[in-house]
């Protein structure tokens, strides 16, 4: 039974906010102040991500525990929980339907739930996402090892392009000028 009326519940219910939430200002305010710079809610994106790194091919999606579904700590409410089930049950399959047309895209998809922006895991949390990132980065960017390591080979290979110069007194590469003792 629910504490409201039909309208009042309206009423806070249209009160609560899809975009800029708390966890998602926690989030970017974190990204930003470490020297990140993104996008928020791009609409030409699969879903719509909260945050969308390009340069390292990231999309964050910050989800509501309720909302999302979240397993770990998800709960229904008592009233009209044949009509949340269904609601949860469809957030959860269009998550995932945006989620895997973005990783077909070649994106790197990060979730980060509410209850892990407490302030007892928030800052674990943030660290755990900025290594992600970084890590991320580096395999995306990852030069190619050569194939056999230079202890193996007979000769290394020659490091520069130009001859060897003869360097020292009366080399031919430069002019020394010698003055004589007075």
């Amino acid at each position: 039974m629910d504490i409201w009326s039909k309208k009042k519940r309206s009423a806070v219910m249209a009160k609560i906010r899809s975009k800029d939430t708390k966890p998602e200002w926690l989030v970017r305010r974190y990204l930003y102040a470490r020297g990140y710079r993104y996008r928020k809610n791009v609409k030409g994106l699969p879903g719509t991500p909260d945050i969308v790194l390009r340069k390292y091919g990231i999309v964050i999606f910050v989800h509501g525990c309720f909302w999302h579904g979240h397993e770990a700590d998800g709960h229904l409410p008592k009233s009209n929980t044949g009509f949340w089930r269904d609601k949860i049950t469809r957030n959860r399959e269009r998550d995932a339907r945006n989620k895997a047309e973005l990783k077909r895209l070649g994106w790197k998809v990060m979730t980060i739930w509410e209850c892990q922006l407490k302030p007892a895991v928030r800052q674990q949390t943030l660290l755990e996402m900025e290594y992600h990132i970084n890590h991320t980065y580096l395999e995306r960017f990852r030069v190619k090892k050569h194939p056999v390591p230079y202890a193996q080979e007979q000769d290394p290979p020659a490091l520069a392009a130009e001859p060897e110069a003869p360097y020292g007194k009366g080399s031919q590469a430069f002019d020394v000028v010698e003055q004589a003792d007075e």
